[in-house]
């Protein structure tokens, strides 16, 4: 293993006594089975509580997120994820859902000091000239409703960024690096299947640069967890990366809800979507530096 990712060892220590590759094929299907029977759950619960109407009302707006609580409710239904994994991880490996994280303590730390330098670097974007934006964004969520919402949002938004990177950096990476030594594995196979997470069918042709996209994000998340030795450094670069397109400037009719702008660009027009992918990559390879900066790792 490279000398950086060092404290990467620290955290995968409390994964190695259970890293029989049978157990995590088996934890795999347990967290499908338990996340798909909660989403089973929660979706009774809405048919003893509401009228058909409503119900299929809250249905839509929670699948495409086009409203503001339906793009709450949508994050924060990632929950069920956080579950199913705590329910594998306790269960069938024996250990504290926290060991997921890396030390307490100093993920916390990671946390803040990643988040504020990212929140420094995006701020240095939007006030450098000229604009990302090849067009002029539109008007999204009026102000005073997206201030209203935040509060709301902002959890609900790390909830949802906690339990992808959990379930990615954390149980698949740390399971996978117990048992195997090369970054090749442990690093490219969950960033592989996070990227075929973000698989959109309804885009046509440019789904695989999304899932492109999303794979390369992974690889850069899985470097900053095996160099910090935490999930916090992941964490804080998933929020900022999610934040500026979920609730700041939207690209996509889905999710749209919180937005305060919205761009005229379609995802499935391959013409319109490389230069933006582009200039994504770029802002997510500056952000993972300024990351490794603050982090001095």
């Amino acid at each position: 293993m490279p000398p950086a990712y060092a404290p990467h060892e620290r955290f995968i220590r409390p994964a190695r006594p259970t890293a029989e590759l049978w157990r995590l094929a088996l934890g795999i299907v347990m967290g499908t089975v338990i996340f798909a029977g909660l989403q089973w759950a929660l979706l009774a619960l809405m048919f003893v509580l509401l009228s058909p109407d409503q119900m299929m009302t809250l249905q839509t707006e929670i699948a495409l997120g086009h409203t503001q609580m339906g793009a709450v409710m949508m994050l924060a239904s990632f929950g069920l994820m956080l579950i199913a994994v705590a329910a594998v991880v306790n269960q069938l490996h024996r250990r504290p859902v926290y060991s997921l994280f890396g030390n307490r303590r100093l993920v916390i730390w990671q946390f803040g000091l990643s988040l504020a330098a990212l929140a420094l670097l995006n701020l240095v974007i939007w006030i450098l000239s000229p604009s990302e934006f090849l067009t002029a964004p539109q008007p999204g969520v009026p102000l005073t409703d997206w201030l209203r919402i935040l509060p709301l949002a902002l959890p609900a938004l790390l909830i949802q960024v906690s339990a992808e990177e959990v379930l990615f950096r954390g149980y698949l990476q740390q399971q996978l690096a117990a048992r195997f030594q090369s970054p090749l594995i442990w690093m490219v196979v969950p960033s592989v299947l996070f990227g075929l997470l973000h698989y959109r069918p309804d885009l046509g042709g440019t789904e695989w640069l999304l899932i492109g996209w999303a794979v390369v994000f992974g690889l850069l998340a899985a470097d900053l967890t095996a160099r910090s030795g935490t999930l916090g450094p992941a964490i804080a670069l998933h929020l900022a990366t999610n934040a500026s397109a979920i609730l700041f400037v939207s690209a996509d009719d889905m999710l749209s809800g919180l937005a305060l702008y919205r761009l005229p660009n379609a995802l499935n027009d391959p013409a319109l979507l490389w230069p933006y992918l582009l200039i994504d990559l770029g802002v997510m390879l500056t952000s993972w530096l300024a990351v490794r900066l603050a982090l001095k790792c």
